[in-house]
């Protein structure tokens, strides 16, 4: 039987599955065992209550929907005192997502946020939703040093950082991120987009733009946790069209160290735990003994990264 487990800097792991944040609630347990999954992933907190963005917040695509919900809550004293205790009767660790529209609140938030019942703090430094134009912390390298080093400075819980695909660079994004203290990445939040309504010619979120989640962003969020991975020391979690086992395995062979599952979970809630079970067969199949063994391991050390040096080669 293979092993699972996985580790995310001090952070263990029993499998490298978890939910993506708003994707996910303690209420999943109604439905599968959340004792089962690698980590409890919370959905994104801000410190003062929030409504969120004007509906509608959801629109389908042909492969996928986009969403604008905004990051909607009750603020972070009622979830420590009321949502965290929640989490807390679960074994996973507990990753706790957290928003903050300056810097100062950010690491006041995370510091307020290192009690003992949360694991892991990941600073959503990317979320599309909440500023319409996509803008935030994770689209420039000198904002991410700077909100990354003032979280880090006012707690000693693990920090995963959740980067943007919508910035042009992610690599040099990654490194300022690891620099500045992050313990894991988290690649990557949604794609923001438009949809616009053909039958009144209006955009179809109250919010015009939302964050696009689909299986077909797979391949472009797998490339980049390809190119993060070679170029930092710290582990990575990819997020982005996970629906299946070998969706995982592919992440892992890029250099992800776990995944994040988002869209899967909104189709069939018991997605996360069939690709568990999935993952296990599909190692044992091969006399895989360690998942661990799958990170990094694509085959690629003949090949020239240079395109024009490879295309100039011929077939």
């Amino acid at each position: 039987m293979v092993d699972l487990s996985v580790r995310i800097g001090d952070i263990t792991l029993q499998n490298p599955i978890t939910p993506a944040s708003g994707a996910f609630s303690w209420e999943y347990n109604d439905v599968i065992d959340l004792n089962r999954l690698g980590g409890l992933v919370a959905k994104t907190i801000c410190r003062e209550p929030r409504l969120g963005n004007p509906t509608p917040r959801m629109a389908e695509t042909e492969a996928g929907i986009i969403q604008s919900i905004g990051l909607p809550g009750k603020g972070i004293e009622y979830f420590v005192d009321h949502i965290v205790p929640e989490y807390a009767r679960f074994k996973p660790p507990l990753i706790v997502s957290v928003s903050s529209e300056n810097t100062e609140d950010f690491a006041a938030l995370a510091e307020e946020l290192s009690v003992p019942d949360v694991d892991v703090i990941e600073a959503n430094i990317s979320c599309p939703t909440r500023n319409a134009t996509g803008g935030n912390f994770a689209m420039h390298e000198e904002h991410t040093k700077e909100v990354i080093g003032a979280i880090r400075a006012k707690t000693n819980k693990p920090l995963w950082v959740k980067l943007s695909p919508n910035a042009g660079d992610i690599v040099s994004i990654a490194r300022a991120a690891e620099e500045a203290g992050a313990d894991a990445l988290c690649i990557a939040n949604t794609f923001l987009s438009l949809k616009i309504r053909t039958d009144n010619f209006r955009p179809a979120l109250g919010n015009k733009f939302g964050g696009l989640v689909s299986p077909a962003l797979k391949p472009i969020v797998l490339r980049m946790v390809y190119q993060v991975a070679k170029v930092v020391k710290i582990p990575v979690i990819g997020i982005g069209g996970v629906t299946k086992a070998e969706d995982v395995v592919e992440y892992m062979l890029a250099g992800a160290s776990a995944v994040g599952i988002g869209y899967a979970g909104f189709r069939n809630p018991t997605a996360l735990i069939t690709i568990i079970d999935d993952l296990a067969a599909w190692c044992d199949e091969r006399g895989i003994k360690k998942v661990t063994d799958l990170i990094g391991a694509v085959k690629d050390d003949d090949m020239e990264m240079d395109t024009l040096v490879a295309a100039s080669a011929g077939v």
